[in-house]
């Protein structure tokens, strides 16, 4: 008798290649999963565009370097569905109606919304950035997904996806999913100018397509102990950037590297070729899987259209059981 596995949806905003915030914050824990749940990764390109819309070439670009990464990092194109979110119309059918659930107070009180409107400089809101985490109550509830794996910054936004299917459920005596969320190990990697994000749009990024020449560059420019001028002053890992590396990327050195620096035994330099070495380590693997698809691109649109045509089933589906409950089916 088949086990019928729980589902997860996550996936990335289709600005650009993949970096090792996100593979610590959610690759890394994709790979894990995908051998025991059903995993769908969305290529979240219509939310790209609430950010991007000027730009469509890189969210078209980006919808092969996001499923190159994924797949780089060790993700079985057998295993998981690779989904673009424009290819499954039951999402968006979905989001209008969703949208009728939600007030614009409470999408204009939505912290990350506040956070991401800053961060993009927006003094006005487009309807589509403003109502994307009602996009994302549909991106997560096509397929009724069990779990949502996240950092703390989008918990508000799975508690508004609670909040639509909850009040869904009650209105129309559906029983979609309610999903829960799945916070991250390591939530969040610190960027190399000392930024408490790494991010794509802040410069500040080691991106896993990175050559070895690159990492060995970055890390060599990433921020230490300000007061460490030359080796022989003690410094302190509690405030040095790259000891937060350290612990993450080379957690068997980690504590030596720290009491070396302590007592001045190690300089920075030495400390980031260290560092260096461990993500080359980590990546170079990455880097083979990464060049194969990269030379095959039609198998990575072969995956991506096959992964979109099963979500798009279910999500067909998932609307036919809606639109009857609501009375407006024919």
């Amino acid at each position: 008798m088949d086990i019928i596995k729980k589902r997860i949806l996550t996936g990335d905003r289709t600005t650009g290649r993949l970096h090792l915030g996100h593979y610590v914050g959610s690759l890394k824990s994709r790979v894990e999963l995908q051998h025991t749940y059903d995993t769908f990764i969305l290529l979240a390109d219509i939310q790209a565009l609430t950010t991007h819309f000027e730009n469509p070439k890189l969210i078209h670009e980006s919808l092969y370097g996001v499923t190159i990464d994924n797949l780089s990092v060790g993700l079985d194109p057998t295993k998981v569905t690779i989904v673009q979110q424009s290819a499954v119309k039951a999402i968006a059918e979905m989001t209008v109606f969703y949208s009728m659930l939600v007030s614009v107070n409470m999408l204009r009180h939505n912290p990350t919304i506040k956070t991401e409107a800053k961060q993009y400089g927006y003094s006005e809101l487009t309807y589509g950035f403003l109502g994307y985490p009602v996009s994302q109550a549909a991106d997560i509830t096509f397929c009724n997904a069990d779990l949502v794996p996240v950092g703390e910054d989008q918990i508000p936004h799975i508690e508004l996806s609670r909040k639509i299917v909850r009040k869904f459920n009650d209105m129309y005596g559906t029983h979609i999913t309610e999903p829960e969320a799945r916070l991250s190990a390591v939530s969040r990697l610190s960027g190399l100018d000392g930024n408490a994000k790494m991010g794509k749009s802040l410069g500040n990024a080691i991106y896993l397509s990175d050559t070895p020449a690159e990492i060995d560059q970055k890390v060599r420019m990433a921020v230490t102990d300000p007061a460490r001028i030359t080796k022989s002053i003690p410094g302190n890992p509690d405030i040095c950037n790259v000891a937060k590396y350290h612990k993450i990327f080379t957690p068997d050195q980690y504590d030596n590297i720290c009491s070396m620096c302590r007592t001045a035994q190690i300089g920075c330099v030495a400390c980031k070729k260290i560092l260096t070495t461990s993500l080359n380590t980590l990546l170079d693997p990455m880097r083979e899987r990464c060049a194969y698809y990269e030379g095959h691109r039609d198998e990575v649109r072969q995956i991506i259209l096959e992964g979109s045509a099963r979500a798009s089933q279910i999500g067909d589906q998932q609307v036919a059981t809606m639109r009857e409950a609501m009375h407006i089916a024919l």
